[in-house]
């Protein structure tokens, strides 16, 4: 844990560089607006350890993977997040010395992330080796208004000398991938060209010939004053800027506002691709700098009012729950059905692609609740509309009759995952897709979704898992071998419960939204069975009888379900007994002494019984809890927040409470010595839920929100948003009562505590 950054409720604040944790800050202090982001790198040349970083929703290069690609079923490439041209440079010479705080003894230094209004500062005071002084302050932001442009002000002022200041704003468009396999440069320059006061540069992937056009204009005051200047153009294949020199005395201030149009071949032909960017930076300057930074907070406002979630009497937990909707929010608007959630956002390029179970298993309940309904089925159509490709990738691994395995890991709906163990065995992410379609309609209402598209779905994925078990006559059961569950420090096992938990369940919706669609929209329901080839009585029949005699593992003894077959065969440890220094242990153990140890990465058993609670009483769910929470090392961002939700429920308040701070300042606090890599987007989600769905107790059943909240005894109140089928509501909690005000034009039946309780609209609700 690296705890040096402020606690305030509504910013990040860095006091002091130290430059051991510049990477970590780049990835935290990260900006976006859900078409594109860029790490919080300095505007400035910087020699010193830094991860530069900048990314555009959708964009992507298919990277030749290093190993395995001859096997048969496995991926030829990894699709790799591309990190495109930085548009945020400002290189500063003072009497031709470059301004480098690698070099210099830096003062006064504050680094700003304001959550509220949307944008990063940074400040400070730089002591060059001539001894010359400066004072910088440098503000920027990617627009949520015009989400194509990125605006940055950034001022310079001599205290204690007077001499000549160049500056070169630049756009730098030859890049590398930090996570590139062989090393290799994935752009080609298309097109350069610099003026005056304006520049721009295009360039191409390889492969996929994705073309970015990146244009740039600037002004630059002396003391407020707008100058009239001529600059050097300079102009190489991938990379254009414009410099120019100033002559200052001690006490004067430079400023250069740059405002940057990045357009995408995406969104735009690329014979008009130039055309357009100048159009769309036209619009941009017309409104300034000001203009857009005001435009930009009263974004952020609207957002913050329908999202925020208030913690009264502990700043820090209050910091962390708005950095996670900040960050979930900077990377992912629902206003393009084509993107979706990656895992690091646009803080950085691990992991690669940009869609995993993530989205479904945690992200999904964030966004159906906090934002239009649109925004939550638009993520259930981008897999809709991959499902060709899903049951192109089942049938790589020999599976047939359109049964449908969808990636681990996609820019495109194709399989691009490059560990064997993961690719062809993590397949419980079939599951969560298809849970996602139920939990949205069990939220939404959205009945007409099934017949829609989600049907259609359904039928693949249990085509998938009929062909995936197998009959053990040895048994007389139906099991799964050769798995991996969510637990990935365990690969290739078998009988993984919650892998075989969540196909059984899939069996089951399948069967009864088939029967509903049938019954609700007949004409459709033959449409679909048509296209699908859908075998009514063959395939339902052989679904069910899977269903009855499917095997899952479990020790009567001991009152538990079994991870996986095995599992007590192993030396069974507490994570307790592991000497501190050697976690996290993918850092310190080799993979074998991973794969031979009892210790569970994430909720794995517990992850099932969290999707479904409401089959299990809570003497099961508590003596599941006691016996795998002090196994689980909580090395995936993914962990916490499960376990927080489920401590909650069992009124293990005080370890609710440490989860929820773990999964919240995950990359706050950088608890898994990871952070520097991005920050864990999706996990962020689940903070969200830690919050809503544990504390707040908020579950739907029966079409009928309900709520058991608890309250941390560190908080003295807290409060949280939700929309639910045309309603809003907010609940706010204290140690005496829950408050439930109505802020809808209709009434509301909700239970609270078991009880039926009717909020009139407009109107509140004290119990």
């Amino acid at each position: 844990m690296k705890e040096y950054l402020k606690h305030d409720a509504w910013n990040i604040i860095e006091e002091g560089f130290h430059a051991s944790n510049n990477e970590i800050s780049e990835s935290v202090f990260s900006i976006g607006n859900g078409r594109m982001g860029h790490r919080a790198n300095f505007e400035e040349y910087y020699s010193g350890s830094t991860f530069q970083g900048s990314y555009i929703a959708g964009l992507y290069y298919p990277d030749k993977t290093r190993v395995g690609w001859w096997k048969n079923g496995y991926p030829e490439y990894f699709a790799k997040v591309l990190n495109s041209t930085n548009w945020i440079g400002i290189d500063v010479k003072i009497d031709g010395e470059t301004l480098d705080l690698a070099l210099c003894e830096v003062n006064d230094f504050v680094r700003t992330l304001n959550m509220k209004e949307g944008y990063l500062d940074r400040s400070f005071e730089a002591t060059l080796v001539s001894g010359k002084i400066v004072k910088i302050h440098a503000r920027r932001f990617c627009s949520i208004v015009d989400d194509e442009i990125g605006a940055i002000r950034y001022s310079i002022t001599a205290l204690n000398f007077s001499g000549t200041i160049s500056l070169t704003p630049y756009l730098d468009a030859d890049i590398i991938n930090k996570d590139t396999n062989y090393d290799e440069k994935f752009w080609i320059g298309i097109h350069s060209e610099a003026k005056r006061t304006k520049a721009s540069v295009i360039a191409e992937t390889k492969k996929t010939k994705f073309q970015l056009c990146s244009t740039m204009k600037f002004k630059i005051f002396k003391n407020e004053e707008e100058l009239d200047f001529e600059s050097q153009k300079i102009k190489k294949e991938k990379y254009v800027a414009c410099s120019a020199d100033f002559h200052v005395v001690d006490g004067d201030t430079l400023k250069i506002e740059k405002i940057v149009a990045n357009l995408s071949s995406l969104n735009h032909p690329t014979e008009e691709i130039l055309d357009n960017s100048y159009e769309v930076l036209k619009k941009a300057c017309t409104k300034g700098f000001d203009q857009m930074l005001q435009e930009q907070s009263d974004a952020w406002a609207a957002k913050w009012k329908e999202s925020d979630i208030t913690i009264e009497g502990d700043v820090s937990a209050q910091q962390a729950i708005r950095f996670n909707i900040f960050q979930l929010y900077q990377t992912y608007t629902g206003e393009d059905e084509r993107l979706n959630i990656g895992p690091k956002g646009f803080t950085g390029e691990k992991y690669g692609g940009s869609t995993y179970w993530d989205t479904e298993a945690y992200c999904l309940p964030f966004y159906m609740a906090t934002a239009n309904e649109k925004v939550g089925r638009n993520l259930l159509v981008y897999r809709y509309k991959h499902l060709q490709k899903a049951i192109e990738n089942a049938a790589k691994l020999g599976f047939k009759d359109g049964a449908a395995l969808y990636p681990m890991v996609t820019m495109n709906g194709e399989e691009c995952h490059n560990e064997w163990e993961i690719t062809f065995e993590e397949i419980h992410r079939n599951g969560a897709i298809a849970f996602a379609i139920y939990d949205y309609i069990r939220y939404t209402g959205d009945q007409d979704y099934l017949a829609e598209h989600g049907l259609e779905v359904l039928i693949a994925i249990s085509r998938f898992w009929a062909q995936r078990v197998h009959f053990s006559e040895q048994r007389g059961m139906y099991v799964m071998h050769g798995v991996t569950g969510p637990n990935e420090y365990e690969n290739n096992i078998n009988n993984n419960w919650y892998t075989s938990t969540i196909a059984m369940w899939c069996l089951k919706y399948t069967i009864e939204s088939l029967e509903f669609v049938q019954n609700n929209h007949p004409e459709r329901f033959t449409a679909i069975s048509e296209k699908t080839k859908f075998y009514e009585y063959t395939e339902r029949n052989e679904w069910k009888k899977i269903l009855d005699n499917m095997y899952l593992p479990e020790d009567k003894e001991l009152g538990i379900f079994l991870q996986q077959d095995g599992y007590l065969d192993k030396e069974q440890k507490m994570v307790t007994e592991i000497d501190p220094s050697e976690v996290p242990v993918w850092q310190h153990w080799s993979w074998d002494r991973i794969l031979r140890s009892c210790f569970i990465k994430q909720a794995d058993v517990l992850q099932g019984i969290y999707l479904f609670e409401e089959r299990f009483d809570e003497d099961t769910i508590r003596r599941n809890f006691d016996f795998y929470e002090p196994r689980t090392l909580h090395e995936s961002s993914l962990s916490p927040c499960i376990h927080s939700i489920l401590a909650a429920k069992l009124g293990k308040i005080d370890q609710a409470y440490k989860f929820y701070l773990r999964t919240a300042r995950l990359d706050l606090d950088d608890y898994n010595n990871d952070t520097e890599d991005g920050c864990h987007i999706t996990s962020m989600a689940g903070t969200w839920t830690s919050i809503v769905k544990g504390f707040g107790g908020m579950r739907v059943y029966d079409d009928i929100l309900h709520f058991n909240p608890v309250i941390p005894k560190e908080w003295e109140a807290y409060s949280f948003k939700i929309r639910f089928r045309g309603a809003i509501l907010k609940i706010k909690v204290d140690h005496a009562k829950v408050v439930v005000l109505n802020e809808s034009n209709h009434d509301i039946q909700i239970k609270m505590h078991g009880k039926d309780q009717t909020i009139l609209a407009k109107a509140e609700l004290a119990v």
